[in-house]
């Protein structure tokens, strides 16, 4: 589920033409962010980065960016598209749930939320749709990831199962036509999740198109 998923890239080719752009830069933000906690080792240093970043997409609200591509792309395609820099910011506090030494549920809960609903919902602003499924959608697709990362089998099954659930309520019922890129990712995420065996990728793709084609 990152910049190299060809599953996500076909989703964003869902969205509406001027939309992309926009939603991929916010996506490569995230992509950004998660870099962080991957690349980290020391829980400070970690949150010396994340802060560079809070302070740095907060002043896109103000100044012109500095020589870095994703500050760029997201000044010139996420901004005049609505979604502000401090909103953009709060993204990092997600990342920051992370550098906790161990994730108990509200833990897990406030990742969900402040990493995926922020960023799904920040996506709808994008795109210009208004969906309560949206948010939840982001939740589960971030729970989804986050527990394909984690060690510990307990934390990881948490995740996991707060995925699903998530997830499985979210894409219940037809999605509006201008988010269905959002929907194909919630899709994405579910087959990830899959307790028995994973659909083929030939099998994920047909399914990614009848969502876009119906909404289902």
């Amino acid at each position: 589920m990152t910049s190299d998923d060809p599953l996500r890239a076909l989703a964003i080719g869902y969205a509406p033409t001027p939309a992309r752009a926009a939603l991929a830069s916010l996506f490569a933000l995230d992509d950004k962010l998660s870099g962080i906690l991957q690349t980290t080792r020391e829980p400070l240093v970690g949150q010396m980065r994340l802060t560079w970043w809070y302070e740095a997409l907060a002043r896109l609200d103000t100044a012109t960016p500095p020589a870095e591509p994703v500050l760029r792309d997201l000044h010139a395609t996420v901004l005049p598209a609505g979604v502000s820099g401090a909103r953009l910011a709060g993204l990092t506090d997600g990342w920051d749930v992370l550098l906790e030494p161990s994730l108990d549920t509200a833990a897990i809960d406030r990742f969900a939320a402040q990493r995926g609903r922020q960023l799904f919902d920040m996506a709808g602003t994008v795109l210009t749709v208004a969906d309560d499924r949206i948010g939840l959608a982001g939740e589960g697709w971030a729970l989804a990831d986050l527990s394909l990362r984690l060690s510990d089998p307990a934390e990881r099954a948490v995740a996991r199962s707060s995925a699903v659930a998530r997830l499985d309520r979210a894409l219940r019922g037809r999605w509006p036509r201008d988010a269905r890129a959002l929907g194909a990712m919630a899709l994405s995420a579910r087959f990830e999740m899959s307790a028995i065996v994973r659909p083929s990728a030939s099998k994920r793709v047909g399914r990614l198109a009848w969502h876009r084609l119906t909404g289902y």
